[in-house]
């Protein structure tokens, strides 16, 4: 089973134990919505309506148990209801751990609920939809964190030295820097996700073509294409790679290995970005969403072609594209600026 197969089966696992413990019709919306949603995207629905269940026993079907509850009773549920549940979401107590929703998380929870009432109301279950009455406030969007050119050379540089930690850390990164100076030089020549980069298998290189074929989000495949300095840092590490497994007489699918020579994981991978980019930066907090916001940022100042950076990131939605690089507009608003004269020189 490949790596995103096994994500699914685990996700499937997790969505079904949480439902579970929820009233019996709420498996209805997970069906209804299954064709159109990654499992990913319905664990977290899972997880919110959870929540959401929990907190209707507690304020307003106190004589409720969650399993208890029946669409009827959501009928009974008013705007007033969702909202005090969006306030109860700031400081709340779930399965023993006190907990608490900042904007974003609130909006997304606030998103499920909208979904779940908008499928039972379309389909005749509910004679009103209670929840598309709250308007959905925009989060604040956050300014762009990236690297900047000086900060990637030393970036590299320090990984590929090894020699910026304790004498016993210095051991372990040279161990694995070879590795490490590919994982990172794809991140940041390709924009690739991390879920996308763990998942790759070696049979999904193409060196004589510098490009790989990867499985996007959502589940459909694209074929990538990346640089010459990429491509020498994946020779580099094909060749420790291959050796390394040999010696031991292991066979391995995935590409990038862990020091227990089978996949590396998301885990390991967002600890080793940490491990790296804390010791160049350690004012942005750099992670490697921040690595693909470094590519798509530096991709678009070379191109000015927003399709291009959308096309490559695999954003479906050009807005998505235009939201995340907004950064980029304050720099054409400095190119316009100069562009304009009032008075010949």
């Amino acid at each position: 089973m490949d790596f995103f197969s096994n994500r699914d089966e685990v996700n499937i696992e997790k969505t079904r134990e949480i439902l579970e413990n929820l009233p019996p019709f709420v498996e209805e919306f997970f069906v209804g919505i299954s064709l159109r949603t990654s499992t990913l995207t319905r664990l977290g629905y899972a997880v919110d309506l959870k929540i959401f269940f929990d907190y209707l026993t507690k304020k307003k079907f106190r004589s409720l148990k969650i399993d208890e509850i029946t669409i009827h009773d959501i009928e009974q549920i008013e705007v007033f209801d969702i909202e005090l549940f969006m306030e109860y979401l700031s400081s709340y107590v779930l399965d023993g751990k006190k907990l608490k929703c900042e904007k974003s998380a609130k909006l997304r929870k606030l998103s499920t609920i909208r979904s779940f009432f908008k499928y039972f109301f379309k389909r005749g279950r509910l004679s009103k939809d209670v929840s598309s009455k709250i308007e959905m406030a925009r989060a604040k969007e956050k300014p762009i964190i990236k690297l900047e050119i000086d900060e990637i050379v030393k970036l590299l540089d320090s990984v590929e030295s090894g020699t910026n930690f304790g004498e016993r850390q210095n051991k372990y990164v040279e161990n694995t820097k070879i590795r490490d100076v590919a994982i990172l030089t794809l991140f940041l020549g390709t924009g690739i996700r991390i879920s996308e980069l763990v998942g790759l298998d070696k049979n999904d290189l193409f060196l004589a073509t510098n490009s790989f074929s990867v499985t996007r989000k959502g589940g459909g495949k694209s074929i990538l294409y990346f640089s010459d300095e990429v491509l020498g840092a994946l020779e580099v590490y094909l060749e420790w790679r291959n050796k390394r497994l040999e010696e031991k007489g292991i066979k391995e699918g995935a590409l990038f290995i862990s020091l227990q020579n089978s996949r590396i994981s998301v885990r390991a991978t967002q600890i080793l970005v940490k491990k790296f980019t804390s010791l160049i930066s350690p004012l942005k907090k750099i992670t490697p969403h921040k690595l693909r916001s470094t590519y798509g940022t530096t991709l678009y100042n070379e191109t000015r072609d927003i399709y291009v950076v959308a096309d490559v990131l695999g954003h479906k939605d050009i807005n998505t594209t235009k939201k995340h690089y907004a950064a980029i507009s304050d720099e054409n608003r400095r190119v316009a600026s100069r562009a304009v004269k009032l008075r010949e020189d």
